[in-house]
């Protein structure tokens, strides 16, 4: 008797053990269900942000006027990037290749609407383009230091964007900031954060001085 008593004890001590552990998982998968589906729908608010269309269709209509050619090129461009925000925001990585080709149009958009208040330079070397990162990520962390720097002729915000040896990616731009400043969200950074935070081990940095901001973000094989 007490051996099956002790036996029925260990039975339903592992069973409950391994109930608890079940229901665990359940919550923990509900829950990753749940930021997913929520950093999903922040990313699509993000990327197709009414600021960005309106501004870009406010330069749009003032080239069409002032230089048709520079206007054609203009729609050209601002259709690639629609498109790609419409056909990618809903995936979860993108060759950095493909994110590349969407970086020259969005960034004549940018040098258009800025003038030359904004420099760029790149330097990605080849071996990384087969690499993995979420889609629009480049676009958020541009947007971020545009919105939250000035941008003037005389003294340009510049703007680095590079690979490292470790796999990684780096977006770093100076700081220059507005007279009248911003109060950050950090909504942008913060949706590239979750987000890698269900795609990878490897986490984001981000490294403030007195003159730069910097991000670096890991690269998936």
């Amino acid at each position: 008797m007490v051996s099956t008593l002790n036996t029925g004890y260990f039975l339903l001590y592992n069973w409950k053990t391994a109930t608890l552990k079940a229901a665990e998982y359940e919550i923990k998968a509900a829950q990753h269900k749940q930021l997913a589906s929520e950093i999903e729908l922040q990313a699509l608010k993000l990327q197709l942000d009414p600021h960005f269309v309106f501004n870009n269709l406010s330069v749009l209509s003032e080239l069409l006027l002032k230089d048709p050619q520079l206007g054609y090129e203009y729609t050209e461009n601002f259709t690639k990037v629609y498109r790609y925000l419409l056909v990618n925001s809903k995936k979860k990585l993108i060759s950095l290749a493909d994110e590349l080709k969407f970086l020259d149009a969005y960034l004549f958009l940018i040098r258009h609407r800025m003038g030359g208040g904004c420099i760029f330079t790149i330097a990605i070397d080849d071996s990384k383009l087969g690499m993995m990162l979420p889609p629009v990520t480049l676009q958020l962390f541009i947007e971020n230091a545009v919105k939250y720097n000035r941008t003037e002729e005389e003294n340009p915000l510049a703007i680095h964007i590079y690979s490292t040896a470790d796999d990684a990616l780096v977006v770093s731009n100076t700081l220059l900031p507005l007279v009248k400043k911003m109060e950050s969200t950090g909504i942008g950074l913060q949706n590239i954060i979750d987000r890698y935070a269900l795609l990878s081990d490897r986490k984001p940095s981000v490294v403030q001085t007195d003159d730069t901001f910097t991000v670096k973000v890991p690269l998936i094989s």
